[in-house]
């Protein structure tokens, strides 16, 4: 990473960096989903902020560290970036792939990530929450991200395919000195974004980030009947320790939960 880029385009920077597709058209919106903040005022006025690349600007070395120039503005619509460098890559044929993004969440992430979770939640009977049940609200969220970023002890993981924001992993950690070795981790991806990868991606970065944090115990509990769940965790090193009988009643049945943890040595 290029330390002259601005900290708030580094997730920008991220995001240019793992693609070699010839052409990427992000909305305004998708850039301030990728990072995490808003643009400023100057770049839904100017189409010129878009293409200086000189001092003292330090934006656009967000994608021309990467490789990329803007080619056009649709001004607060949409902006197209072209690849101007070639690349080592021996297979041509590869273009438009998916542009994964794993980082972590910020208080300017507050009301995407309430709506996603919301929206996840609604998607699936394997959650504590059911559809409409969780009441989050932004400012609720805002204050959560906050909280855990100051912490230490947990995180937020945000997954952006493509520009939108489709799954999150956390982590909750404990203050406690004897219990500050493990955490426990709630994982959603929706359901139109899934077996791409992202699950695998979230819980390595997640476990990567415990492993700086001397956390060396991750926990998670699973429905009994979420068997592509189970599987998913148990291929990923986590073991089965236990059952919580009858732990939700979901339409007026009882279901047990699976509690599994994965322990690694720092």
């Amino acid at each position: 990473m290029n330390m002259k880029i601005e900290k708030k385009y580094i997730p920008l920077a991220n995001y240019f960096s793992a693609t070699t597709n010839p052409t990427i058209t992000l909305q305004f919106t998708e850039i301030e989903k990728i990072m995490g903040q808003s643009l400023p005022n100057v770049a839904y006025l100017s189409y010129s902020w878009w293409k200086k690349t000189k001092a003292p600007a330090k934006h656009y070395l967000a994608w021309t560290a990467a490789g990329y120039a803007v080619k056009h503005v649709e001004p607060k619509r949409y902006v197209v970036f072209v690849r101007i460098e070639p690349t080592n890559d021996k297979d041509n044929t590869k273009t438009n792939e998916n542009i994964l993004l794993i980082r972590p969440a910020g208080h300017g992430d507050a009301n995407s990530l309430s709506n996603m979770q919301k929206k996840i939640e609604g998607e699936s009977d394997f959650f504590l929450y059911g559809h409409g049940e969780r009441l989050l609200s932004t400012q609720k969220t805002r204050k959560q991200i906050i909280e855990w970023n100051q912490s230490g002890h947990s995180l937020i993981l945000l997954a952006i395919l493509n520009g939108q924001h489709v799954g999150y992993l956390m982590i909750e950690g404990y203050k406690a000195h004897r219990a500050s070795h493990r955490a426990s981790l709630r994982i959603g991806v929706q359901n139109n974004s899934q077996h791409k990868g992202i699950g695998s991606l979230l819980l390595k970065k997640a476990e990567a980030w415990a492993a700086a944090q001397s956390i060396s115990r991750l926990e998670v509990s699973v429905l009994e009947t979420n068997s592509p769940a189970l599987t998913f965790l148990q291929k990923n090193g986590y073991e089965s320790e236990g059952i919580r009988r009858k732990a939700l009643m979901i339409q007026h049945n009882a279901y047990d939960e699976v509690y599994l943890a994965k322990i690694s040595i720092n």
